[in-house]
């Protein structure tokens, strides 16, 4: 299975991805049904979730029934537990929406809700995050998870966030990122697409960002919490939502 799953996932386009997604989800859902892991995004629980990774795999990360990996139920038990955004009437702005949460925010009441994304088919407004079409102080809360990484010119993108965000206003950035790096590294000469998953994990990332991302976010001019959630969760918590232990959420404020 995990061969499969490598396969298609760095031959088949990520917007048909999407697409074929709603067709097999439904179908793994039910075959992995268990009481092993739970997903705390809609509660299901199952007897062990998919592999993923476009490069090495990571073993039972994968939810069957939301498609969410380790950081998306992480951000979900933040948000659900430590914010009022499920509560409070926010303008928000979404990058590249996750499956995982894209119908339950535009399902709840409180919520403006806007999505954008060059390529995503569930992108309400197609922009370049280093031009975005929105005026000056527009959004309460920004969510641009796991998209800077793909970014040429992610100084640019992130003076483009913090312009749009309204102040006082939350953004939650995060990134893959190697904490035992203390500088990011990017090098624009490495083109090949195998040796680009190798380097950097994914065929389409520009960069591997190190412990200094959070200071760049800062010289942006963003307030920064470097939040490791999971150090709130018991391990047996940890164990049964297949969390990744210390993973840290870039919280960030204007």
């Amino acid at each position: 299975m995990k061969k499969a799953f490598k396969f298609v996932l760095n031959t088949i386009p990520r917007p048909l991805l999407i697409r074929l997604s709603y067709v097999v989800r439904p179908i793994m859902a039910a075959v992995l049904k268990g009481s092993n892991f739970t997903d705390p995004i809609d509660g299901k629980s199952f007897k062990s979730f998919l592999p993923y990774g476009y490069g090495t795999q990571r073993n039972n990360v994968l939810s069957p029934s939301t498609l969410s990996l380790e950081r998306h139920r992480l951000l979900w038990l933040y948000l659900k537990n430590e914010t009022d955004f499920f509560t409070a009437p926010k303008k928000v702005l979404h990058f590249a929406p996750e499956q995982a949460f894209y119908k339950r925010f535009r399902a709840l009441k409180n919520l403006d809700y806007t999505t954008t994304d060059l390529l995503s088919p569930l992108a309400d407004v197609k922009a370049d995050i280093c031009n975005l079409p929105f005026k000056d102080n527009s959004f309460d809360v920004i969510l641009c998870n796991h998209v800077l990484e793909h970014i040429p010119d992610d100084t640019k993108a992130m003076q483009e966030l913090y312009r749009v965000l309204k102040p006082g206003g939350m953004g939650i950035f995060q990134i893959p990122q190697d904490a035992s790096r203390e500088v990011t590294f990017e090098d624009d000469s490495i083109t090949d697409k195998k040796e680009r998953a190798k380097i950097f994990g994914q065929y389409d990332h520009v960069r591997v960002y190190g412990r200094d991302y959070f200071n760049k976010l800062r010289s942006i001019g963003f307030n920064v919490d470097e939040v490791d959630y999971t150090a709130n969760l018991s391990a047996d918590a940890i164990q049964q939502y297949c969390l990744a232990s210390g993973e840290i959420i870039p919280v960030v404020y204007k």
